[in-house]
């Protein structure tokens, strides 16, 4: 049983433990990096355009590409976490000021509250493929009830992972590969066409992770087992899972029977259970970083309490979600956090913020920051290829028409995003540099 010390402290205030070693860090997320969703997502890699179906090569290279990229983003955004000690949305007081942080943090909690309602949806489901007689809203109360359980010990429940569950869920998907290879059928055919999109998708698949990447890392014992653990972790396991999920989709015909394909193997059901029951670190991870989000509007409540409502609003959600807007949901939290982890970023490491990166709860605000995160999500909706909502789409159409801009099949809008936000970040950090040099 996990000792109180070493667990999260119950507030804000409260020194957090550094327990967290590299197996430690590298099993949960590889645990994060195989999602049921990255299974029935594969159609969304495959074909992102609707219309362009990439060859079998081009949707491999797109999946290691954009999980490089992704999780690149995703671990340097914990090493912040690990020097400083503070959650992801608290280390934005440093970079916005305390006020201004409030305004990222409840896009978070939102994108959060969306991203736990989806994997309660997808652990009801998949259990529903291994139980059919069993309703689909007692599964994900069931599913609820464990997330919240995990997140009210969340490191406890990160070692528990690592001991157990990892080598069960490694054992599962070699065996599924084992049978997916041999009857799955050739992969002939498509096209390089869409494979910037493809990235995009995979890119955002992996950054979705970035503002909680530092709730974690900040109980890492270094650096470089929080930067390690990341990368490594879960680079491995997206890219096995969305290979895998790449010869399911083939042999189902449809992303709706993919779960079906799984529970046929030969032992399908024994070795899926164990996928569903890990689905709940997801979830978990999703409800625990709402929570701490929610620390940073108010640091003196009891974690445990916001965990507690968190967990019985994402079951309400996951009763109603519509989870037909996956693609387009992956395409706003890709829009908003990556070009903030650009700005963050070069304000951390380039610019010296690591020296004086202030966290209080006073903090000021630094509005000159806000520029460049929002030229950045501008620059990612005008290069990015991949569709979302009609109307949406329809108006950075109309933007790039009125400023005489022709985005090219090449461009990607993560990596169009980022490095706007970045280069912006870098001029403004110069300029606001030179008075003080002068004096």
């Amino acid at each position: 049983m996990t000792h109180v010390a070493d667990e999260v402290p119950l507030t804000l205030e409260g020194r957090p433990p550094r327990t967290l070693g590299v197996l430690d860090q590298g099993a949960l997320w590889a645990n994060l990096g195989v999602s049921l969703l990255g299974f029935s997502g594969a159609m969304f890699l495959v074909n992102p355009l609707g219309d362009a179906p990439l060859s079998l090569a081009a949707a491999l290279v797109a999946t290691v590409v954009g999980s490089l990229i992704g999780t690149a983003m995703v671990g340097l955004s914990a090493i912040p976490g690990t020097q400083t000690g503070q959650p992801s949305m608290v280390l934005l007081r440093g970079l916005f000021g305390a006020r201004i942080s409030y305004a990222p943090t409840l896009l978070n909690i939102v994108q959060m509250l969306g991203w736990g309602a989806f994997e309660l949806w997808v652990i009801a489901t998949g259990a529903g493929a291994i139980f059919p007689a069993v309703p689909y809203a007692v599964w994900v109360i069931v599913a609820g009830v464990l997330t919240t359980a995990l997140s009210i010990w969340p490191l406890g429940s990160i070692r528990v992972l690592r001991r157990y569950v990892t080598i069960g869920v490694i054992i599962a998907m070699v065996w599924f590969a084992w049978f997916f290879l041999r009857e799955a059928p050739a992969q002939e055919g498509g096209t390089w066409i869409a494979f910037p999109a493809a990235v995009d998708y995979v890119i955002a698949l992996s950054v979705s992770w970035v503002p909680m990447a530092a709730d974690f890392a900040r109980h890492s014992r270094s650096t470089g087992a929080a930067f390690t653990g990341v990368v490594g972790g879960y680079t491995l396991a997206q890219v096995a899972c969305l290979g895998l999920g790449v010869y399911a989709v083939a042999i189902a015909g449809d992303a709706d029977a993919v779960f079906g394909t799984f529970v046929a193997v030969p032992l399908g059901a024994l070795f899926f259970a164990i996928l569903v029951l890990r689905e709940t670190d997801q979830s978990f991870a999703n409800v625990y970083s709402t929570t701490v989000s929610l620390q940073n509007l108010m640091p003196r409540v009891d974690r445990r309490v916001f965990s507690v409502v968190i967990g019985v609003l994402t079951v309400v959600i996951a009763l109603l979600v519509d989870v037909t807007s996956y693609g387009a949901f992956l395409g706003v939290i890709g829009a908003v956090f990556v070009p903030m982890f650009a700005v963050l970023a070069v304000d951390y490491f380039l610019l010296g913020g690591a020296r004086r990166w202030n966290t209080a709860e006073h903090a000021p605000s630094r509005w000159p920051m806000l520029v460049p995160w929002a030229l950045g999500f501008a620059a990612y909706w005008l290069t990015t290829s991949t569709p979302t909502i009609a109307a949406w789409d329809e108006l950075w159409a109309d933007a790039r028409g009125a400023i005489g801009f022709t985005r090219q099949v090449w461009m990607n809008g993560a990596l169009g995003g980022a490095l706007v936000a970045a280069v912006v970040t870098l001029l403004i950090g110069l300029v606001l540099r030179r008075p003080s040099v002068r004096r």
